[in-house]
């Protein structure tokens, strides 16, 4: 990345359709100039999904809570959100979430919280059983935090779990750029993941991350796994103005969107049509899917 040559070539392959090598990825890693960085990822999300941009609308609530109360009409989505102390705790969550639900997906829990549910028993009996009442996805499948992600892959798989969604608890960024190689080479073997959200789902309130730090990150989870779908970045957590930019640098799915129409200040400031305005005036083309990411509405 230090003369253009170096670049042009880097964007030819992309261009080309070709995968960078991991040492490629590595040394991309460690440049401080992420204009360049941010133009190849951009080719290769546009070369994936053209200029459309998804996002999904969601109704989270408390596993503790009810769920009637907390799902509008808009919701293509319920998330349960919260730790549940016990797997019969988080079967009756799941169940009542459900039945809210209707024929809208349901997801919840960290791959820990399943761990932690088969502490008395197996981890494939306590996922056939969130499955069997009525759970669609995990929440959170966290690189840096499970021991052994291919055993992992191989029982979502084996329950039923479908379009794995890929995440990063709170490694530092620096090592984080091997863990988007290893997500390629894990979706090189199981072909299940449809997704990954490469910013950290936990913030540290005396060390944030930077907005140069995350756009960054973006970009190279886009470069380093390009055989993965979608790279996501969380509405809500992250904020628009962070989220918008991140679409330049290879994002192309918004996760998390409120799903709210409520507009005390006008139609413009409702959720939906913020988001959608913060997409089109990036240069994409907003489109509203359903959680097994098929296109919805108009």
């Amino acid at each position: 990345m230090s003369t253009p040559v170096t670049f042009d070539s880097l964007m030819a392959r992309v261009g080309a359709g070709e995968r960078l090598l991991a040492d490629d990825i590595m040394q991309l890693a460690t440049t401080p100039d992420i204009l360049p960085l941010g133009m190849l990822a951009d080719a290769v999300r546009r070369r994936l999904h053209g200029t459309q941009v998804t996002y999904l609308r969601v109704a989270a609530c408390a596993f503790d809570s009810p769920f009637a109360d907390a799902v509008p009409p808009a919701a293509r989505h319920l998330r349960i959100t919260g730790a549940p102390p016990t797997l019969g705790v988080a079967l009756a969550a799941v169940e009542s979430a459900k039945a809210v639900a209707g024929e809208r997906t349901v997801s919840g829990f960290s791959w820990l919280d399943v761990e932690r549910f088969a502490e008395s028993g197996s981890v494939a009996h306590a996922l056939e059983q969130l499955k069997a009442r009525g759970l669609d996805s995990l929440v959170e499948l966290p690189l840096d935090r499970v021991a052994d992600i291919e055993a992992a892959l191989d029982r979502l798989g084996a329950a039923g779990f479908q379009r794995i969604r890929l995440s990063i608890e709170k490694i530092p960024a620096a090592d984080r750029t091997a863990l988007l190689l290893r997500a390629a080479e894990l979706q090189d073997k199981y072909a299940s993941i449809q997704a990954i959200d490469p910013l950290p789902t936990s913030l540290h309130a005396f060390r944030p991350t930077t907005g140069y730090e995350d756009v960054k990150m973006v970009a190279l989870a886009r470069l380093a796994a390009p055989n993965i779908p979608s790279v996501q970045v969380d509405w809500p957590r992250y904020g628009p103005k962070l989220a918008q930019v991140a679409l330049t640098f290879g994002a192309d799915d918004f996760d998390g969107v409120p799903a709210s129409d409520e507009a005390p200040d006008g139609r413009r400031r409702a959720p939906v049509e913020e988001i959608r305005r913060n997409i089109e005036a990036a240069g994409f083309v907003p489109a509203e899917r359903d959680s097994h990411y098929t296109l919805v509405g108009s």
